[in-house]
């Protein structure tokens, strides 16, 4: 059990959440293992990674023409796969790098190399962030490009606590998915956040219970979900500094779900 103190992860619902997890969780991720079509140059799973987490960021692109690309060398018009190209890039590069504020800045100049200027990649935004919806309505207001840096200096000093912290399956996943949500909300990059949060989930997963931990779908369960994945996300509040994470627990058992709802 997890018995630090710590300065931006919330331990309040751990209690709750371990009793609600289900109880073959352990049993369930024991079974992951990567895909027959995976071969030494081509992972399956990581293609699956990145076409459903940029899917959740509304790119079109399809996983079965995704695979026919990466695997095969099908050609597609370059813009249809180069925001995908680089997320895959990024989930191979997180497998063979530990997780820590370095490479989560490196992480994010190699997924955003499409999305934003050179100048913007791997560092904090300057301005204001605000998540809206497709009718220009502000549901969310992120952290203030002032407070960025010292919130995120916060969440990485409970990060590297975490993962040097003995901990049980059900543990892991809560702090994964809290990782994930933490990030999400303070949203240092000027784009690319959704991504990098979702990728850190699993990134933290792997640190705590190994490489089984790449082969989970998490992102194809978010996407076949969204729209609860989003209300889950907004239900906590709509300003950073106000954020009621004692609601977090509807979008923290989502992680669990994907090894049972795939």
């Amino acid at each position: 059990m997890v018995r630090m103190k710590l300065q931006i992860f919330p331990t309040n619902l751990l209690q709750q959440y371990v009793q609600l997890v289900p109880k073959d969780l352990q049993k369930a991720f024991d079974q992951l293992s990567e895909a027959e079509l995976s071969t030494d140059n081509f992972s399956f799973y990581t293609s699956v990674a990145s076409v459903f987490s940029s899917k959740i960021e509304g790119e079109s692109i399809d996983l079965d023409s995704y695979i026919k690309h990466k695997k095969f060398s099908v050609e597609f018009q370059p813009d249809y796969t180069k925001k995908t190209d680089d997320l895959y890039n990024t989930y191979i590069f997180a497998q063979h790098n530990p997780l820590n504020s370095d490479s989560v800045s490196e992480v994010h100049k190699l997924l955003s190399k499409h999305l934003v200027t050179e100048s913007q990649q791997g560092k904090y935004r300057s301005q204001n962030r605000y998540v809206t919806t497709d009718d220009g309505r502000i549901e969310y207001v992120a952290a203030s490009p002032f407070e960025v840096k010292e919130e995120m200096e916060k969440f990485y000093a409970d990060m590297m606590h975490l993962i040097q912290e003995p901990m049980n399956i059900k543990e892991a996943f809560f702090f994964a998915a809290m990782a994930h949500l933490i990030f999400a909300k303070i949203h240092p990059w000027i784009d690319g956040n959704g991504r990098t949060a979702r990728l850190i989930e699993k990134w933290f997963l792997s640190e705590q219970l190994g490489k089984k931990a790449w082969y989970l779908q998490s992102e194809k369960n978010y996407y076949r979900h969204h729209q609860l994945y989003y209300k889950n996300l907004r239900s906590l509040g709509l300003e950073n500094d106000q954020l009621d994470y004692s609601k977090a627990l509807p979008f923290l058992l989502m992680l669990p779900e994907s090894l049972f709802k795939i």
